[in-house]
């Protein structure tokens, strides 16, 4: 979380949401100002496989990338989360030191007959957050904010890594990918009170600042795959 909002909590909210609203018209997100329309994968896995697939993403704070994933169409649920470390530090409290190993992470589970994980990649990649910057993503500091691809399976695994590098030969970025891939590791599903939190604070000023942008960015570069509905937790099992 940005702590410069948690600072700025003693103002008015109406004088918060006005200071979000004017920053981030003036801003842009990073998609906006630099996100490279980056390639699809030319590998990708068979999306006739099954009714249901599952992936485990981390890109900076997961009320945004959990927010962007729920207007993909396909996706049937997105969870927030921790993956990276062990399940007794798998708590908001403790993730945030950057200290236990844990990423804030998002379960993404998805019908492969209707969008494919090489093509949830590319989403990842190209709107829901910057691959370049290394243990931090936009405000937020921390190795609990890398970049990274947790791999259920060996297939996964070779697909997310052919997929790093070539964006890596294209050079769709300008500067060095430094998204990790980690294998073998659980995700645990995080506090309640951070599940669907773009949706149920579109408002709050971090959301406003560093989120909101994202869903319009995932509009307008992939205006076949966005949803105006959000799949949410609440109205799923998802997170039991």
């Amino acid at each position: 979380m940005d702590f410069a909002i948690k600072r700025m909590r003693w103002l008015p909210s109406t004088v918060l949401l006005a200071l979000a609203l004017g920053m981030a018209s003036a801003g842009g997100s990073w998609a906006q100002l630099n996100g490279p329309r980056i390639p699809a994968p030319l590998l990708d896995e068979n999306t006739a496989q099954g009714a249901s697939g599952t992936l485990v993403l981390a890109g900076g704070c997961f009320w945004g990338v959990q927010g962007v994933f729920q207007h993909v169409k396909g996706v049937t649920a997105a969870v927030s989360g921790y993956a990276g470390g062990d399940q007794k530090t798998a708590r908001y409290d403790r993730v945030t030191t950057g200290a236990t190993g844990h990423a804030e992470a998002v379960r993404i589970s998805y019908d492969p007959r209707l969008i494919s994980y090489g093509r949830l990649l590319q989403v990842f990649f190209s709107v829901v957050h910057d691959p370049t910057q290394l243990n931090r993503q936009g405000p937020d500091v921390g190795s609990q904010y890398r970049s990274a691809i947790f791999p259920l399976d060996a297939e996964q695994a070779r697909i997310a890594e052919a997929y790093v590098s070539q964006l890596k030969a294209s050079r769709a970025f300008e500067t060095a990918i430094v998204t990790k891939i980690e294998r073998e590791r659980a995700f645990y599903a995080a506090e309640d009170y951070h599940q669907d939190f773009l949706a149920k604070h579109p408002g709050h000023p971090y959301i406003v600042m560093h989120d909101l942008a994202k869903i319009r960015d995932l509009q307008q570069t992939f205006p076949a795959l966005y949803r105006a509905d959000p799949v949410l937790v609440a109205a799923s099992s998802a997170a039991r």
